[in-house]
């Protein structure tokens, strides 16, 4: 799990870097989100304990002046101050991921987290009102040929497993299985809240989920294949890539992709994967069509883009955090203060590691188009379900071994689900003969090549080449141990349910006994009039939440 870790902080910090790099506005606006989150940590925690909704208030005013004024920045003579390369910004981010990790969660992670939620939904609900408002037409077809043959050129395979293994986090996420143990129960009252923040989040990323393949199916689906496709496929320039795309079935025009990149300021589109920029081309035409027009493209691309980043860094600064966690939990077993997550040492430590190792991917990645998290990538969409495997065989194990068998189904059956598609998926890209699909099948092509002294597309020497073949040799290998280690997992899990099934007296929890809180907090947003009554009768507010007084 904690290998998987770093693979999936890894690459979310790939997709940051892309954004922000040579963007002073986005750079200005995010950067500006930590000193306002430190102040907003210190003003609950010393200056107005307890004033949340004031303080949301005077963060939220701040976070919109600091994107504004990021503006300014972009055109002002600052510009060049915040105009980082990308491994200026790889470093900078191993520095806040590091400081999140180690400082009270209070006064950095939380606050900039809470602080950057309201920009997400916020933004998401605007867009969600300018597709009801613009009403675009969706021009990808709801059906493409590369559904049935299997050889996109974005992604190949057939689409069962692969679609599910593409749309992750929107659907099913084992990354935020792992955040929600090791984080969002430090920002709770008490359990009862748990059902809002758990379930309201997943509803929440399912429906951005859903903007983002709205964002994405209404450019022209030529334009979206050209942004899409590695340069490998359609080159690097505007005529090959329409060529490429025209021969995809989608016809677009070298004059058409250059006046795209025209339009929202940017110098090519091509080859711009990850997504990122799709949904930012997505949402500059929706948003445009509904304020400004076409002259405000460029402005809602690069907002939408400092938008994304924002985002991610979350999933960044709380995963790397859990991953510390995990790996202090791991070392304590060799040595028991690291098991202390006040134990300094060990904090700082166990965070060094955990920064040090995504950020190496990173800078490696950054630094050679075939290496580092490049190398790794391929292993991003099936590594995220295998973490959800081994959360929902957790919560199926401790249902039937807390007696509750007929809950059990709950989690059981998208347990089976998970585990069928993941693992198929995981079969194929191991043993598929296809060079498009299967890790080894891709190293004996380019070791053929190697051998017959032939340079190989996307290879442009045969350093290249045995970069390739090292790659494709890592992946399939780590795929392969990635999903014995989870059936594994998947094997004890169901040894244990059938044993506890069998003899009930045997089961053993190690979960903390319940016990019955005294804290009066209400269970969702709003409060209820009960709610409200109990609140008003429990007594003076301490902590966030009103203490129950004791009956006499």
């Amino acid at each position: 799990m904690f290998a998987i870790m770093i693979i999936l902080l890894a690459v979310l910090a790939l997709v940051i870097v892309n954004a922000l790099a040579h963007s002073p506005w986005g750079v200005f606006s995010i950067g500006m989100t930590i000193p306002i989150a430190v102040f907003m940590g210190f003003y609950l925690r010393v200056l107005r304990p307890g004033r949340v909704t004031e303080v949301s208030v005077i963060g939220v005013a701040l976070l919109l002046l600091a994107i504004v004024a990021g503006g300014w920045v972009a055109e002002s003579s600052f510009a060049g101050t915040f105009t980082l390369e990308k491994e200026t910004l790889v470093i900078w981010m191993v520095v806040y991921g590091f400081l999140a990790s180690v400082l009270p969660v209070w006064m950095l992670l939380a606050p900039r987290d809470y602080l950057s939620t309201f920009m997400k939904v916020g933004t998401i609900a605007l867009l969600a009102l300018g597709v009801v408002i613009a009403m675009p037409t969706l021009k990808m077809p709801s059906v493409t040929d590369f559904a049935a043959s299997g050889d996109g050129p974005v992604f190949a395979g057939s689409m069962f497993p692969f679609v599910f293994i593409t749309i992750a986090c929107g659907a099913l996420s084992g990354f935020h299985a792992l955040v929600s143990s090791g984080t969002t129960p430090k920002m709770i009252q008490k359990e009862t809240q748990v059902r809002m923040i758990g379930y309201g989040a997943m509803l929440t990323e399912s429906f951005v989920a859903v903007m983002a393949i709205i964002a994405a199916c209404i450019i022209e689906p030529g334009l979206f294949f050209a942004v899409n496709s590695p340069g490998g496929v359609i080159g690097t320039t505007v005529e090959s890539a329409s060529q490429a795309v025209t021969n995809f079935g989608f016809a677009i025009s070298p004059e058409a992709l250059t006046q795209a990149a025209k339009d929202v300021e940017e110098a090519s589109l091509l080859s711009r994967t990850g997504g990122a920029p799709t949904f930012a081309l997505g949402m500059s035409e929706i948003f445009s069509a509904v304020i400004g027009g076409a002259g405000m493209k460029a402005f809602w691309y690069h907002f939408a883009i400092m938008f994304e980043a924002l985002f991610i860094l979350t999933t960044l600064d709380a995963g790397t955090r859990v991953g510390r966690f995990m790996l202090q939990d791991t070392l304590g077993n060799v040595h028991k203060s690291f098991k202390d997550v006040s134990w300094k040492p060990g904090v700082w430590f166990a965070s060094a590691i955990v920064v040090g190792g995504w950020g190496y991917f990173l800078w490696v990645g950054i630094k050679d188009p075939l290496g580092g998290i490049n190398q790794l990538f391929p292993l991003f969409g099936i590594a995220n379900q295998l973490l959800a495997a081994v959360a929902l065989a957790v919560c199926t194990t401790l249902l039937v071994k807390s007696g509750r068998l007929k809950w059990a189904w709950v989690t059981g059956v998208p347990l089976v689900w998970d585990a069928t598609v993941t693992l198929t998926a995981s079969y194929q890209k191991i043993f598929s003969e296809d060079v498009k699909v299967g890790f080894f099948a891709q190293r004996d092509k380019y070791q053929a090549g190697i051998d017959a002294d032939k340079v190989l597309a996307p290879a442009k020497n045969m350093d290249d080449m045995h970069t390739v073949v090292t790659n494709a040799t890592v992946d399939g290998v780590l795929c392969a141990f990635f999903a014995v280690l989870i059936i594994v997992v998947l094997a004890d899990a169901a040894r244990t349910c059938l044993k506890a099934v069998r003899d009930p007296g045997s089961a053993t929890l190690s979960e903390v006994p319940w016990t019955e809180s005294k804290i009066v907090a209400p269970a969702g947003l709003i409060a209820t009039a009960e709610e409200r009554a109990e609140l008003a009768s429990a007594g003076p507010d301490t902590g966030g939440g009103h203490v129950r007084e004791p009956v006499a």
